[in-house]
C-alpha cells in the first residue's frame, strides 16, 4: 500500500458514483392506472449522487474529483459546469455506445416524488473493470456511493491500495442493488458509513445488526440523515445529534442528502468536530432545497436568518 501522508495529497475528496441527467416533471397529481395527466413544467438539471456531492463540496472549497461513467447524450454544458467548479474529471469516463444515466423525477402539487432511473452506462450489465487510476494516490478520501456493486467494490479496493481513506454510501440502491455479501465487503476497511434512516436500517438488517449503533463493530462512524429531524452521528464514544435547518422556500428536496454530504465534508476537512460537521451538513441541505449549491462561499454553519 502506498504510504503517502494525508497532508501531502493535493486533493481531498474523490466521489465515485452517478453523474446523471435529471429530468424533472411537475404534475398536478400522479396518474391513476390507465389515466393521463398533463405535464405542468419540465426542466433538466445536472444530478446524480456523485455529481451532486462533488458540486456541493467544491462550491464550499473542497478539492474534489469524480469517478463515474456517462454515455451518449450527456450535455457538454454539464461537463463544462463541472470543470467550472474545478472538479477533477480524469475519472469521468465517456461511453458513447450507451445511454447516459438519466433520472426521470415526477413531482406532484403536494411535493411528493416518484423517480424512474435509466442506469445506462452505469448499469450492472455494462462490462469492463475499473480503469487503472494512478492518480488515486493524490486523494486523501474516496467516497463510494451509488453504482454497480462490483465496480464500486473494485474501485474501493484500488483506493485502499493507494492509501486513501474510505467512506461508503450506497444510498437508495441499498434497497435493490446490494446484498449482505456485497455490503460486508463494502464496509470492510471503511471509516464512515453515510445513509438516511431507512438505508441504515436496511444495512443493519442485511448484516444481522439491530441498529446503527450495532454497526459500529464494522465501521467506526455512522452518519445518519433524518430529514426534517436533522442528522446524527453514531460513534463508539456516543451519539451526536443536530436539528434540521428550515429552508426559506423549497424548490426541490431532490439531492438534499447529497448537499448534506458536501457541507459535512467541507467542515470535516476544515477540522471541525462532529457536531460542527453535522451542522454544516444540515445548513448545506437547506440551501440545496432552496435552489442548489451556490457557486462559492464557505462551509459556515451560520444560517442567513440566525
Amino acid at each position: 500500500m502506498v504510504d503517502t501522508p494525508m497532508r501531502d495529497r493535493p486533493r481531498k475528496l474523490l466521489v465515485a458514483g452517478h453523474v446523471n441527467v435529471d429530468r424533472f416533471f411537475r404534475l398536478p397529481d400522479f396518474p391513476e392506472d390507465d389515466r393521463t395527466v398533463p405535464v405542468m413544467d419540465h426542466r433538466v438539471a445536472l444530478g446524480g449522487t456523485a455529481g451532486n456531492i462533488a458540486m456541493s463540496a467544491a462550491a464550499l472549497g473542497v478539492a474534489c474529483g469524480l469517478a463515474a461513467r456517462v454515455g451518449d447524450g450527456f450535455p457538454a454544458a454539464f461537463r463544462a459546469r463541472l470543470r467550472d467548479r474545478r472538479i477533477d474529471l480524469r475519472g469521468l469516463e465517456s461511453r458513447p455506445d450507451l445511454p447516459t444515466p438519466t433520472a426521470y423525477i415526477l413531482e406532484d402539487a403536494r411535493g411528493r416524488q416518484r423517480t424512474l432511473m435509466d442506469q445506462g452506462a452505469m448499469g450492472d450489465r455494462v462490462g469492463g473493470s475499473v480503469p487503472r487510476y494512478p492518480w488515486l494516490r493524490e486523494y486523501s478520501w474516496v467516497h463510494v456511493t451509488t453504482g454497480p456493486p462490483r465496480r464500486q467494490l473494485e474501485l474501493k479496493e484500488a483506493a485502499r491500495w493507494a492509501g486513501a481513506r474510505i467512506a461508503v454510501d450506497p444510498a437508495q440502491e441499498v434497497h435493490y442493488r446490494w446484498d449482505a455479501s456485497g455490503l460486508r465487503r463494502l464496509l470492510d476497511g471503511a471509516e464512515i458509513l453515510f445513509g438516511n434512516r431507512s438505508e441504515i436500517e436496511r444495512i443493519a438488517r442485511e448484516l444481522g445488526a439491530s441498529d446503527a449503533d450495532d454497526l459500529l463493530g464494522r465501521v467506526p462512524l455512522v452518519v445518519e440523515t433524518l430529514g426534517p429531524r436533522g442528522a446524527r452521528a453514531h460513534t463508539r464514544a456516543g451519539t451526536v445529534r443536530v436539528p434540521a435547518v428550515r429552508p426559506h422556500r423549497i424548490r426541490s428536496v431532490v439531492g438534499a442528502g447529497d448537499h448534506f454530504r458536501g457541507g459535512f465534508y467541507a467542515a470535516w476537512f476544515h477540522g471541525e468536530d462532529l457536531e460542527g460537521c453535522l451542522g454544516a451538513g444540515v445548513h448545506a441541505a437547506a440551501r440545496g432545497m432552496e435552489g442548489g449549491a451556490k457557486a462559492g462561499g464557505s462551509w459556515s454553519t451560520t444560517s442567513s436568518d440566525d
